[in-house]
C-alpha cells in the first residue's frame, strides 16, 4: 500500500488517548487507515471518529484541526499518512 503524508500531530492528549492532527494535504474520511511515524512512533490506526471543536465530523480537508482516537502515544510533529491503495 502507498502513503500520502496528509498532516502532523500538534497536540496528543494521553488521559483519553486523542491525538490532534493538524491536516496539511488531501483528505481523510472515517473509515481510512492512517500511518503516524515519528522518531520514536511507528502506529497504524483505523479512523473510526473524528471531531473539530467536540462536533462529530464524518471527512476534514486541507486546512482543518481534527481530533482522532488513538491506540498508543503518539508525539508533537509526527507526521501523519493516509494509506491509499
Amino acid at each position: 500500500m502507498k502513503e500520502q503524508e496528509i498532516g502532523y500531530v500538534s497536540k496528543f492528549f494521553g488521559q483519553i488517548s486523542i491525538a490532534a492532527i493538524e491536516i496539511t494535504a488531501g483528505k481523510l474520511s472515517v473509515g481510512d487507515t492512517i500511518h503516524i511515524k515519528g522518531y520514536t512512533t511507528d502506529l497504524n490506526v483505523e479512523v473510526n471518529s473524528m471531531q473539530i471543536e467536540h462536533e462529530a465530523v464524518k471527512s476534514v480537508k486541507k486546512g482543518d484541526s481534527v481530533g482522532v482516537k488513538v491506540t498508543d502515544k503518539v508525539r508533537r510533529k509526527d507526521k501523519v499518512f493516509k494509506l491509499v491503495d
